[in-house]
C-alpha cells in the first residue's frame, strides 16, 4: 500500500514538473522497447504492415483472411490455423490470446463461426467483439480475424 502511494505520487509529480517545465530524469528501466515486428507485407517495396507486432509483452496480430473458395466453416478453421501460425511466429500461443475482433462478411454466418471457432483457445477463450462489415471483407474472405496475446 506504502509503495502503491509512492508510486502515485511521483507520477503526479512527473506530471507537474512536465507542466510546469521542469526536467526530470528517467530511469533506464522506463524507457519503452522499441517495437518488434514480423512477416512484413510490402508493394512495390515499400512496407505495408507487419503480421505481428511485439510491444512491452504484448503481441498484436494483424487480421487473417481466407482467400479461397469455400464456405464459413472452412474459412474459419483456415484463419484460426493462419493466427495460430503467426502467434507461434511471435514467440506466443492460441491459450495467451486475450483480445479478439472477428469480422464477418454476413452475419448470417455467426452461427457457424461460432462452431468452428469454439475451443480453439483452450477453456479460457480471450474476449470478443464480432461485426459484420459493410461491403464485405477485403479479399473475398468470409471471415477476418485479428488478436492481441501476451508472449
Amino acid at each position: 500500500m506504502k509503495t502503491e502511494r509512492r508510486s502515485i505520487i511521483k507520477k503526479l509529480f512527473a506530471s507537474i514538473a512536465g507542466v510546469a517545465g521542469l526536467g526530470t530524469v528517467v530511469k533506464a528501466e522506463e524507457i519503452q522497447p522499441e517495437k518488434e515486428v514480423g512477416n512484413i507485407t510490402t508493394v512495390q517495396d515499400v512496407p505495408l504492415f507487419s503480421g505481428h507486432t511485439k510491444h512491452n509483452g504484448l503481441v498484436f496480430i494483424a487480421g487473417k483472411g481466407a482467400h479461397f473458395d469455400g464456405d464459413i466453416t472452412a474459412h474459419t478453421k483456415h484463419v484460426l490455423d493462419e493466427l495460430e501460425k503467426e502467434l507461434i511466429a511471435a514467440g506466443s500461443s492460441m491459450s495467451k490470446v486475450l483480445k479478439c475482433s472477428v469480422f464477418l462478411h454476413d452475419l448470417n454466418d455467426y452461427k457457424a463461426m461460432n462452431e468452428a471457432y469454439k475451443g480453439r483457445f483452450g477453456n479460457k477463450p480471450p474476449v470478443r467483439t464480432t461485426v459484420a462489415v459493410y461491403g464485405g471483407v477485403p479479399g473475398n474472405s468470409l471471415v477476418e480475424i485479428d488478436c492481441i496475446a501476451y508472449i
